[in-house]
C-alpha cells in the first residue's frame, strides 16, 4: 500500500493523549493511533449508512398489520 506523508497540528492536550495510548503499547506510534481513529471512522459511517438505508426501506414498505405478539414470536423462532 502507498502510504503519504501528512502533517498535522493539535492542541497540547491532544498529543499528550496520543502520547499516552502510544506508551500504553497500544499503539506503535502515533501514525498507528491516527491510521486506527480513521479506519473507525470509516466504520462508524459505513454502519451509520447502513443503519439509514434499513431506516428507509422500513419506511417505504409501509405499515404493518403484524401485531406484537406475532412479531415477538416470529423472533423469538429465529433465536432458538
Amino acid at each position: 500500500m502507498v502510504m503519504t506523508r501528512k502533517t498535522i497540528t493539535i492542541p497540547e492536550p491532544m498529543d499528550a493523549w496520543v502520547k499516552a495510548q502510544v506508551d500504553g503499547g497500544r499503539y506503535g506510534n502515533d501514525s498507528e493511533y491516527f491510521r486506527d481513529l480513521i479506519r473507525r471512522d470509516q466504520d462508524r459511517r459505513l454502519a451509520e449508512h447502513q443503519l439509514r438505508s434499513l431506516v428507509d426501506e422500513g419506511r417505504e414498505s409501509g405499515e404493518s398489520d403484524d401485531k406484537i405478539p406475532e412479531i415477538k414470536q416470529r423472533i423469538q423462532a429465529r433465536l432458538r
